[in-house]
């Protein structure tokens, strides 16, 4: 019963394992809110990355993707 509770690491996971990144666009949200994501990262180069200014394209992105 030792060796099950060291297999594991110290929290449960597997020491040097490798860890894959999950690939771009998997997630159905990538791409379901496209248009709103737009909008908000170009008001975001445009503003110069002022978060006050693009509040709004904010809100609408973030409603979004509660909604889906």
């Amino acid at each position: 019963m030792d060796d099950l509770f060291f297999t594991g690491g110290v929290f449960g996971g597997t020491r040097g394992a490798r860890v894959v990144p999950l690939e771009k666009g998997v997630f159905p949200l990538d791409h379901e809110c496209e248009l709103e994501k737009k909008g908000y990262l170009n008001c975001q180069k445009t503003s110069g990355h002022q978060p006050e200014t693009c509040r709004e394209f904010s809100k609408k992105y973030l409603q979004c993707r509660m909604e889906k």
